[in-house]
């Protein structure tokens, strides 16, 4: 386990935490977070023994192979794939030692290596490599091409397939989802379900933490908390505490009362119907998690924009790509697009199939090569690109920046207006270079929102920003009462803010039908089928054909075979057995943690529920103890339910094996 004690750390004149407490159980999921600067690097730093404490002790099993995600990636000539198979730097020992031995004639050492390659799967090694990087949206031509070829944030999908290939005890993630779309995010979070040591993340996508860790570890005033359950969780515990408190609910008592006043003011016109009952929709959510969202670090709404034509815009057999020096280069072809006012749209496909093309054609950046376009008259276009961060002046301050699109209006007004996207003080009037990330795209939000937009064109935009920032654009974006079109990788933003997906895919826009839970299996069942793993680092039997001269069947008598081909059929056999070992032991370890976790949860239900039944706990000076002793029921009966799926799922696994 990993044990946390009376921990210090301290970066430069900075404490970030103070004896501090938390253990981690072998096994968990866990998700450390915490608001940016907080320290979650440095303890990921600390684990990685990169730093050492300032006081305390920080304590996990030396024996543990720990595996991270390196931030460099070196211009190699190497391969993608065999770069990313480096990342099982055992195997990589055992193949170099091999090669001395060969080359020294040692014949017992060769023996040795060959069956110490068996053990460390080195016969599936390359089929493993292949099958992840398949589901981190390489082709099979970009495998063999060499890393110094790729871009940034394809070279960190490299790093990230280095990690995972490694066999490791303990798994580091800061952002993970960073530099993935969203096909290959929700490859990467079926992979961690079924990694099988204990994984800690830092992430600022809520719905990739609810989909993969059992515990949250919050850093928060210096101090470690554990928190049981995903980070939908820990936010209804928070909200628990932060609801005795009547100050924290004011900021969101607003919120709750301009969407009540859209609700009120649309929810009988047929035109407006839909967005109606998407506001209520938010409107009960919010209810739930009030707490939190008051309690985030800022919040802000988008000023009411002005009357809008209807339709927007008008796409008609339209092919959307670039000019280039060798001629035109077509990404969409035969796009009809009639964009209606208050529709709230969400575009789904993979990196790199055109998303960015078509909002940039529809933002009048990018000329169509054929077809019409159509631009109504008033319409006010707000658009946020994927590297909107960067085509910020950096020597330049965010007074300056809104000064220059507001040059008429007063330096207060535009001060008090910066203000409130938590750009305060001598801030508002200094250069952004040392802004962090978040603070650059805040910005770019607030010169947004000063436009009063009719039509929001947003392409990733949660990219740099923190779990609270990204709340506070949700909340936002859900009361806008204008157009919207929104490219997230951000499943939680997606699912709040839009009422129906298109899909950019083989060069065309279609319509998808469903939602993002359908657009996952539809996923799984197309695309992403071969590059599902049944278990990280051990993939499921394949069939391995050595035997070139002749094509001898399964059942064929050994008599018909020559000893070496007896040989390699009984040596093939033994792999086999070995895999489909390898494979069972850690499933029913699994399935017998997951007993002993129920039965430890259902006797705990059993005291709360024994301690509901006394009428004494009704009284009115144990209002405390019942609120306490009701939300862990409620938590445990949550609990509960999800390891009895766990386990169902971990039988069924166990029983597609044949076992």
């Amino acid at each position: 386990m990993i044990r946390l004690t009376a921990l210090t750390l301290i970066r430069g004149t900075k404490p970030l935490l103070q004896a501090a407490d938390l253990t981690l159980n072998p096994g968990e999921k866990v998700g450390l977070i915490g608001a940016n600067g907080s320290g979650k690097s440095s303890l990921f730093a600390l684990l990685r023994n990169e730093l050492q404490p300032d006081a305390g002790d920080a304590f996990f099993p030396a024996s543990w192979r720990v595996a991270h995600v390196a931030q460099e990636t070196p211009a190699l000539d190497r391969p993608a794939l065999e770069y990313a198979i480096d990342g099982d730097t055992h195997l990589r020992r055992l193949e170099a030692e091999l090669a001395e031995a060969e080359a020294s004639h040692d014949g017992h050492r060769i023996g040795d290596l060959h069956a110490a390659l068996a053990d460390a799967d080195a016969y599936t090694v390359r089929s493993r490599g292949e099958q992840l990087l398949t589901g981190l949206g390489f082709s099979h031509d970009q495998m063999n091409q060499p890393v110094a070829s790729f871009s940034g944030g394809w070279r960190m999908r490299l790093n990230l397939a280095q990690a995972l290939m490694c066999p490791s005890d303990l798994l580091l993630l800061d952002e993970p989802t960073n530099h993935l779309d969203l096909d290959a995010i929700l490859w990467v979070e079926d992979w961690l379900k079924r990694y099988p040591g204990t994984l800690l993340i830092i992430s600022h996508d809520r719905d990739f933490l609810d989909g993969v860790v059992n515990v949250i570890a919050h850093i928060d005033d210096r101090k470690l908390k554990r928190y049981g359950g995903n980070y939908s969780a820990f936010e209804k515990q928070r909200a628990i505490n932060l609801a005795l408190s009547q100050a924290a609910m004011v900021k969101q008592t607003r919120e709750r009362d301009h969407l009540q006043s859209f609700i009120d003011r649309f929810k009988a016109k047929a035109s407006k119907a839909k967005q109606a009952q998407s506001r209520m929709k938010m409107l009960a959510k919010m209810e739930e998690l009030a707490p939190i969202h008051a309690a985030a670090a800022f919040q802000f709404e988008f000023r009411e924009p002005d009357r809008a034509p209807n339709p927007l815009l008008v796409l008609e057999d339209v092919v959307a790509g670039y000019h280039t020096d060798e001629g035109d280069k077509p990404i969409l072809r035969d796009i009809n697009l009639n964009l209606q006012a208050g529709q709230r749209i969400g575009l789904l496909g993979v990196n790199g199939a055109g998303k960015s093309t078509l909002i940039k054609t529809i933002a009048a950046e990018l000329t169509p090569l054929t077809g019409d376009a159509h631009w109504g008259k008033g319409l006010a276009i707000g658009y946020f690109a994927q590297h909107q961060v960067e085509m910020l002046r950096h020597d330049q301050s965010p007074l300056w920046h809104l000064a220059k699109i507001a040059p008429t209006v007063r330096e207060q007004e535009l001060r008090n207006f910066l203000g409130g996207f938590n750009f305060p003080g001598t801030m508002v009037s200094s250069p952004i270079a040392p802004f962090s990330g978040g603070e650059k795209a805040r910005l770019a939000l607030a010169l947004i929102v000063w436009q009063k937009p009719n039509l929001l064109l947003l392409d990733e935009p949660t990219n740099h920003l923190d779990l609270e920032t990204r709340e506070a654009l949700t909340v936002a974006l859900a009361q806008f009462e204008g157009t919207l079109v929104l490219v997230s990788h951000d499943r939680h933003l997606l699912r709040a803010t839009t009422e129906e997906f298109l899909i950019v895919a083989d060069g065309s826009l279609k319509p998808f039908d469903g939602d993002l839970d359908d657009y996952r299996d539809w996923l799984f069942k197309t695309k992403l089928a071969i590059a599902k793993p049944a278990k990280p680092g051990k993939p499921e039997p394949e069939p391995v054909a050595r035997i070139q001269q002749s094509e001898i069947p399964e059942s064929a008598p050994e008599s018909v075979l020559s000893t070496a081909e007896r040989k390699e059929q009984k040596r093939q056999e033994a792999e086999s057995r070995q895999r489909l070992s390898a494979q069972r032991k850690p499933i029913e370890t699994r399935i017998k943690r997951l007993e002993e976790k129920m039965a430890k949860a259902n006797a705990r239900k059993g005291e709360i529920d024994g301690l509901l039944a006394d009428s004494a706990i009704y009284a009115e000076e144990k209002k405390e103890a019942l609120k306490s002793h009701l939300f862990e029921q409620a938590t445990l009966a949550k609990e509960l339910e999800h390891l009895e799926e766990e386990w169902l799922e971990q039988q069924a696994e166990l029983e597609s094996l044949g076992i």
